[in-house]
């Protein structure tokens, strides 16, 4: 998601004088501007050079407008970075599996290592590993939703009669990406479109009969 363009529309004065919040009482014109400062931040300081305050002056705030929405830099973080992923990683529908599964994990792998979200999620594995709490939050927030996407795919082939009924989501679900995220969270190896079109086909040929994918 661009952000930063998502602020800029809404900046003007016509936009402004009709901007009555959500329904939260929430400016969303200021609520973004925090998020993308916090996530501009982070890309140009890293986590620790986050502060409150920085994300303040950045998104032109005050630190007390911030403290009536989050908690802690993680909490704006963690917000930034649900928002980003919801927009950026739904899965495609072409009406055929193998296209389906090629974009949605050439974007998986694009959106963690190219992104700013990317460097956002990496910093927040980082901290979930210290703040048991934290990774309950980021495992229900992201990682158990993003489950529910990745699945999509093979649902949908699944209604369509291209994969068989009684598939074993999670387990199908964890061969397809996880090597993705091991890569970009353990090895730090290239995830480019030839490592994830090859998952892509290994699934394709132990469920599909040893069917080929399409060609390019």
């Amino acid at each position: 998601m661009e952000r930063g363009s998502t602020v800029a529309a809404v900046a003007g004065p016509e936009r402004a004088e009709r901007h009555h919040g959500n329904r939260h009482g929430r400016s969303e014109q200021a609520r973004q501007a925090v998020l993308e400062a916090a996530d501009d931040l982070l890309v140009e300081k890293g986590f620790t050079g986050v502060t409150i305050e920085g994300i303040a002056a950045r998104a032109g705030v005050a630190k007390q407008t911030i403290y009536r929405w989050w908690k802690t830099k993680t909490d704006i973080l963690l917000d930034a970075f649900l928002q980003d992923a919801a927009e950026a990683l739904t899965p495609p529908d072409h009406g055929d599996l193998a296209p389906d599964l090629r974009a949605h994990l050439r974007q998986l792998a694009l959106f963690l290592t190219r992104s700013d979200a990317g460097a956002v999620f990496r910093a927040l594995i980082g901290y979930a590993q210290h703040d048991p709490a934290f990774a309950a939050v980021l495992r229900s927030g992201y990682l158990d939703e993003q489950r529910r996407r990745d699945s999509l795919p093979l649902e949908r082939a699944v209604q369509r009669g291209q994969l068989p009924d009684g598939l074993d989501m999670a387990a199908e679900i964890d061969r397809l990406v996880g090597p993705i995220y091991h890569r970009v969270l353990v090895t730090a190896e290239p995830v480019g479109p030839a490592f994830t079109d090859g998952l892509v086909d290994d699934l394709l040929h132990r469920l599909t009969d040893g069917a080929k994918s399409e060609p390019e």
